[in-house]
């Protein structure tokens, strides 16, 4: 292992202890190279998320060594439910060679600090309360380091390394600081959630509606959007909405209402009433679809939401975050490994075309499915008449949730990835 020049320096900076961050520094650690992991809160800590995990995600926790047992807290769910157009179907996640057959739920506060925890255990050097501010230059335009104020009295600090990772979400004042800016022809969504203590807390499917109905007037009136309801498996319910820029009503209705008036047209004995809310309605926004480039650029590599990774097809995160991050991580270490500044950077270069290689086409295909259900009409027939086809919905549940076996496998798999394989990887 590297040996640190001092407390403050190091070979890589990862900004950001969320699940791009540690994943990235737990990749990074083992592999020898020393580390800072640099997270402006404290852990626990909450971030506004439907706490539900697909096996892509199951996989990426398997792969770092994380305790997934029941014991350990978890909760495991057999697939997903889909509610719209009068229709009720459960389909079970598809059994691959490459994903487990099973998904996770855990709440974002625990979920985030296990990650983190295990990044240290692999040897990387974390400091909590440390928000980073503005990223140090050479005379170049390269990142050497960064500005930060460390613990509750704020104390500026400056850390130096070769190499930094963005991974401070969506707003990322790092790669802003750099220069670089959301794309205005990438989508953009919107996710509000609360929690609700009720007797559906124990559920084997993460259930998914498709149609959001306000029935609280006098006539019906369907929302635009979709949600969901996680059973947590400790007496409450996640649940929440989602929006999709594409849609007309993005900015004109207010999405805590939206979701209140949701929640107000279930059933009563499901608990989904203002008395059981356990948690205050929270929002964030969900980057999608490489929103944000170059994804590496003079010493900065962009993982996780600051690098708009979101699948546009679902709105899932985690799993894009930890599986840039391992991706960002190998480039690192082949790169680091070189004998030449120049070659280094050679190597590094390489790191936005594995990412276009690996999600471009996908993220291609998603872009067009957003413009799709962003119109209320296609969005309210394809619910009606989607759902009356169990084989047409498995199909759907591969493409939304990307979990194809990457070689052979079944005509799905086969049809899937070959349109991933034609589509443009922008």
């Amino acid at each position: 292992m590297t040996e640190p020049l001092s407390e403050n320096t190091a070979d890589v900076i990862v900004v950001g202890a969320g699940p791009a961050g540690s994943t990235t520094a737990y990749y990074l650690a083992k592999s020898g190279l020393d580390v800072l992991l640099l997270e402006k809160t404290a852990f626990p800590r909450e971030k506004v998320c439907g706490d539900g995990l697909t096996p892509r995600a199951t996989k990426q926790l398997v792969s770092m060594g994380i305790d997934i047992s029941e014991e350990a807290g978890w909760l495991r769910n057999k697939g997903l439910r889909i509610i719209g157009g009068g229709m009720r179907l459960e389909l079970d996640w598809p059994d691959l060679a490459a994903y487990p057959d099973y998904g996770l739920v855990r709440k974002r506060d625990d979920f985030d600090e296990q990650l983190a925890r295990q990044a240290q255990k692999a040897g990387a050097r974390m400091y909590e309360l440390c928000n980073v501010g503005e990223p140090i230059t050479d005379g170049t335009g390269r990142i050497t380091g960064v500005h930060a104020k460390l613990g509750e009295e704020k104390r500026p600090v400056t850390f130096h390394a070769p190499l930094v990772v963005a991974a401070d979400g969506n707003s990322t004042r790092l790669s802003v600081g750099m220069g670089l800016h959301r794309r205005d022809d990438r989508p953009m969504g919107v996710a509000v959630r609360t929690y609700f203590t009720s007797p559906r807390h124990d559920d084997d499917y993460l259930e998914s509606w498709l149609e959001l109905w306000d029935r609280r007037g006098a006539q019906e009136r369907l929302l635009p959007g979709y949600g969901w309801i996680f059973g947590m498996g400790d007496g409450t319910s996640n649940v929440g909405l989602g929006i999709l820029d594409s849609s007309a009503a993005f900015n004109e209705l207010n999405w805590r209402e939206v979701l209140k008036a949701w929640c107000a047209s279930m059933p009563e004995d499901w608990g989904y009433t203002p008395e059981n809310m356990t948690k205050p309605i929270r929002g964030a926004a969900l980057p999608m679809a490489f929103n944000r480039q170059p994804h590496y650029t003079r010493g900065l590599l962009l993982v996780g939401d600051a690098g708009g990774m979101i699948n546009p097809f679902n709105g899932e995160g985690i799993a894009y975050a930890m599986e840039s991050g391992q991706l960002a991580a190998d480039v690192i270490v082949q790169a680091h490994a070189r004998a030449t500044p120049a070659l280094r950077e050679r190597a590094l270069q390489r790191y936005p075309q594995v990412l276009k290689d690996t999600y471009g086409g996908y993220y291609t295909l998603g872009r067009a499915f957003v413009k799709l259900i962003g119109n209320p009409t296609i969005m309210k027939l394809a619910a009606q008449r989607g759902l009356t086809h169990p084989l047409l919905m498995k199909f759907t549940l591969k493409l939304l949730a990307n979990l194809t076996d990457p070689t052979g496998g079944d005509a799905m798999d086969r049809i899937i990835n070959g349109l991933t394989k034609v589509a443009p990887r922008a």
